[in-house]
């Protein structure tokens, strides 16, 4: 096979992807987003970087979605719904990215679809905001709609330094994500592959901290969900589309998980030294059964 692995220059992710794929003989290819460039000359569609026609590819991996500006983002999208119209399998496909990577639009289709979420006010303004901080509780986790690994968000309980949050987001034309705090010792990630658990973990915040990212120091230790939590990992992915997922589950009330995220670039760095598990063969072994 001839693959395509999108990621920054530096990616721990990318590298051991690749070294996955050529040690069982297959080409890859690094990609960066900046290096790629689109082309309609003559009524043919060409997707290119530094001169390689990207339609060569047998798949693309994407293990980015940086921060960009509306237009870039929204170029990126395109760029990779044109290489899946001409034939490139993309993991994951532009459709559950755009879904995944949009926070309140993966809460959306998940209550849409009957899956449990946290109760989330999304709004623009911030007297808005200071209603919905009231309605939620009085304690809330404000999030960032695109972001990552715990990046960003703040925990808000006090109603004057929730308004001062609030108008500062507001003055940065941010949308504001509430989220009603849920108090629960860390969260679950479970990692799917075509349905499939990958490997799965508990992650405990470190003192002081109510964030359990990796990312964010959180203690990670293996975790065996039970049926419940892989049913419901295997739901959400499906609604979001996403074949290769990191699942991010939280204790609710009675005994029920409540979906927090659906990663559509999913880390494994923490979960596969905890899980003894080798991701990039697993997704390798599964790539050569499906392409």
């Amino acid at each position: 096979m001839f693959i395509g692995v999108i990621g920054n220059a530096d990616s721990w992710y990318v590298e051991t992807i690749c070294t996955a794929a050529e040690s069982r003989g297959h080409r890859t290819l690094r990609l960066e987003f900046p290096m790629l460039a689109a082309a309609v000359v003559d009524g043919e569609i060409t997707i290119t970087s530094e001169s390689i026609n990207l339609a060569t590819l047998d798949c693309l991996i994407v293990r980015t979605m940086p921060p960009g500006s509306l237009e870039e983002v929204v170029w990126r999208m395109d760029l990779l719904s044109g290489l899946e119209a001409q034939g490139v399998r993309i993991i994951n496909s532009p459709r559950s990215l755009e879904c995944a990577v949009d926070k309140y639009l993966t809460t959306q289709r998940l209550a849409a679809a009957g899956i449990p979420v946290p109760d989330t006010i999304v709004c623009e303004d911030s007297d808005v905001a200071q209603e919905a901080f009231e309605r939620l509780g009085g304690d809330v986790v404000v999030k960032p709609l695109f972001g990552a690994e715990g990046r960003g968000i703040l925990r808000v309980s006090h109603p004057e330094i929730a308004l001062r949050t609030f108008r500062t987001l507001e003055r940065l034309d941010t949308a504001l994500y509430l989220q009603k705090y849920q108090d629960s010792p860390g969260d679950y990630r479970v990692l799917l592959l075509d349905g499939e658990v990958v490997g799965a973990m508990k992650r405990t915040p470190v003192e002081g901290d109510f964030r359990a990212n990796a990312a964010q120091q959180g203690h990670c230790e293996s975790w065996s969900p039970p049926e419940s939590a892989v049913q419901l990992a295997r739901d959400s992915a499906q609604v979001c589309g996403c074949v290769f997922a990191g699942v991010d589950l939280m204790a609710g009330t009675s005994d029920e998980f409540l979906v927090i995220e659906v990663n559509a670039v999913p880390g494994w760095r923490a979960l596969q030294r905890v899980c003894d598990v080798d991701v990039a063969n697993r997704l390798m072994n599964w790539l050569q059964s499906e392409i």
